[in-house]
């Protein structure tokens, strides 16, 4: 019998083939192309439901103690843990990433509820005594309410983790939208929530597609969005809900730039370009998805990642041999085969192709080879945009210079690197490169939890980024009291109509 997923809200399972008001849709595993799961598609209804469960708890929510909801999630850590093989299996059933990076995943998404449960010092407020006479000033944070959490299929677990246990440490509650070519990671997460003792209503899971995201996205009785997905729905979701007056983070695309000077270690950066352009079949937004070899580093470079990509080991999540997974859909593998085809009308050299990849005996799984370009160009659609697949390409400059204007020019500003063994081109490179995260010597500089993650450019929509202190500030708002309190009960020294002084 088929697999079925619907929603969760108030604290159980929500919507069955004869409630739903909304269609069903195919979840396919990535590896053998079948369909092996239904999930429920949210209508305006189960919207409805979701935000009013998560409005009237957070009635109560927000004024729990913050002792009390941090032991909830040091319960929620420890149930995460412990069952982090059975999210990774669901994130391989069902996105196609091997079993070993699916791990990497939960590690990350735990690395963040481990942030929320010492979230205290970032909550804390300022006060200032004495600003006038028996005057006092504090500043405070107070949670915003109901708050929408959007999520893409290639981190079913991971990205969720980055949004609603920082949002629900706050003091919000949360409705939680993921992807729904993988839906299950999220419903393991919500069941383990309840376990650990997430009152009925905090966090809620709709899933659906462009209707409920609309629906979420207009809905009064929300106060913010936090999107991650593709540029162009970044912006939509942006512009939408932020005209209805809500708070909105919204991460984009991105076209993820890795600059290699002569000088480098041209075999440490085979190594990192290999690691993140293939890793997770280059579906990653934080994928390096372009090379700029400057010089003489073209050649050499390009030499060694062939010798290296040759060798990665293609095939299904659940085989422990496997070093990079398919991709998550059939239709989604065909545009990633159609960049490399237009690419090579387009002028660059198709250095590796694997358009015509397949493994033996699962022939309809949605396999992609890794692909290399050479020699590409800045006006080509394969760099031009987003392509999330194994594909890399490969741009020459003759100078520093030349590559700096070329990832400078870039519509998107996710993320950058450079390998160099010169430290002085190393900090040029990081004060001017037009990203939001910056690595030296390192391909994919994902920030650990206590800083931020996010772009600039097209790759960001909104003023906060994810998790870290910007986290903090976006689930919360701030709050100025201004206080006198006479020593002297009864005495007053009548109106004064003129601007306050503060002395």
């Amino acid at each position: 019998m088929m697999k079925t997923v619907t929603h969760w809200i108030g604290g159980k399972t929500f919507g069955d083939a004869a409630r739903a008001s909304g269609a069903w849709s195919p979840v396919t595993d990535p590896a053998t192309g079948e369909v092996t799961t239904q999930v429920a598609m949210a209508g305006p209804d189960e919207v409805d439901a979701a935000v009013a469960a998560a409005k009237d708890a957070y009635a109560t929510w927000r004024t729990s103690s913050l002792a009390q909801r941090t032991a909830i999630l040091f319960r929620y850590r420890e149930l995460l843990n412990a069952r982090r093989d059975d999210l990774a299996a669901l994130i391989t059933a069902e996105q196609g990433k091997v079993h070993a990076d699916a791990l990497g995943e939960v590690a990350r998404g735990l690395e963040i509820v481990e942030l929320a449960c010492g979230l205290g010092t970032a909550l804390k407020g300022d006060t200032s005594t004495e600003v006038s006479s028996h005057v006092d000033v504090a500043s405070i944070r107070q949670s915003l309410g109901v708050i929408v959490g959007i999520s893409p299929f290639n981190f079913p677990a991971m990205i969720s983790m980055w949004m609603f246990p920082i949002a629900i440490a706050c003091g919000n509650t949360f409705v939680h939208k993921p992807s729904s070519k993988a839906p299950s990671a999220s419903m393991l997460l919500a069941e383990l929530a309840a376990e650990a003792g997430v009152p009925d209503g905090v966090l809620n899971i709709v899933h659906g597609d462009e209707v409920a995201v609309n629906a979420l996205l207009d809905h009064p009785d929300v106060a913010a969005v936090s999107f991650v997905g593709s540029t162009p729905v970044a912006r939509h979701v942006y512009s939408r809900a932020s005209a209805s007056g809500k708070r909105v983070q919204a991460l984009g695309g991105a076209k993820n730039h890795m600059l290699v000077l002569p000088d480098a270690d041209l075999d440490a950066a085979a190594d990192a370009a290999v690691t993140a352009a293939y890793g997770s079949a280059g579906q990653r937004c934080m994928a390096v998805s372009v090379v700029v070899a400057v010089g003489a580093a073209g050649d050499a470079l390009v030499s060694r990642i062939v010798e290296r990509a040759s060798k990665v080991k293609i095939g299904p999540g659940n085989d422990p041999t496997s070093e990079m997974g398919p991709l998550v859909t059939k239709a989604h593998r065909d545009e990633v085969a159609n960049y490399v085809t237009c690419a090579a009308a387009q002028g660059a050299e198709v250095v590796l192709d694997g358009r015509d990849f397949t493994v033996e005996g699962l022939e309809h799984g949605h396999w992609m080879g890794i692909s290399l370009l050479d020699k590409v160009s800045t006006d080509s659609d394969a760099y031009r945009n987003e392509i999330f697949g194994p594909v890399l390409c490969v741009l020459r400059a003759s100078t520093f210079e030349e590559a700096m204007r070329i990832i400078n020019r870039s519509p998107f500003g996710n993320a950058s690197s450079i390998f160099t063994r010169d430290g002085g081109a190393a900090r040029r490179f990081q004060l001017e490169v037009e990203t939001g995260m910056v690595g030296v010597n390192v391909p994919m500089p994902v920030p650990v939890g206590s800083h931020s993650f996010g772009g600039w450019k097209d790759s960001a929509f909104g003023d906060h980024r994810m998790y870290g202190s910007e986290a903090v500030h976006f689930y919360t708002r701030g709050k100025v009291i201004t206080s006198r309190w006479p020593d002297t009960a009864g005495v007053t020294a009548g109106p004064n109509l003129r601007f306050p002084a503060s002395r």
